[in-house]
């Protein structure tokens, strides 16, 4: 897919992302990419170009129904980062959206999407260092 890069200001939404392991930088704008979960680079704060999952849509399965962008940056610290800016550049389709059936289901499949997101970002660091 062609990078796609998306901007805003850091928002709450519920902290769903963060009760199950997985907090997130959340923005609200307008995009057409297809709902799902992406790789992708962010900056936030003082981080720059860090790897991120990034997903896009409406979660339902946690009872959400409100579209947004979320990403989870990779080995930052978890704190608030509301109201900062938010730059995340989407690189990588990995796999649409999806309600689960439970939210125990929807935390083994977000594990499962940060080791591939680690392998994909570990081959894309080396394709770019050559």
């Amino acid at each position: 897919m062609k990078a796609v890069t998306l901007n805003g200001q850091v928002t709450a939404f519920a902290g769903t992302g963060r009760r199950l392991g997985y907090p997130t930088a959340n923005i609200r704008t307008e995009t057409k990419l297809a709902e799902g979960v992406y790789f992708g680079f962010a900056d936030l704060a003082e981080f720059s170009v860090r790897p991120s999952l990034i997903f896009i849509g409406v979660p339902t399965t946690v009872g959400d129904h409100e579209r947004r962008v979320e990403a989870h940056v990779l080995d930052i610290p978890d704190i608030d980062y509301y109201d900062q800016p938010l730059t995340v550049k989407i690189e990588h389709f990995h796999r649409p959206n999806e309600h689960f059936k439970s939210v125990s289901q929807l935390v083994v499949a977000m594990r499962a999407d940060e080791a591939e997101a680690r392998r994909w970002f570990a081959k894309a660091t080396n394709l770019r260092d050559t």
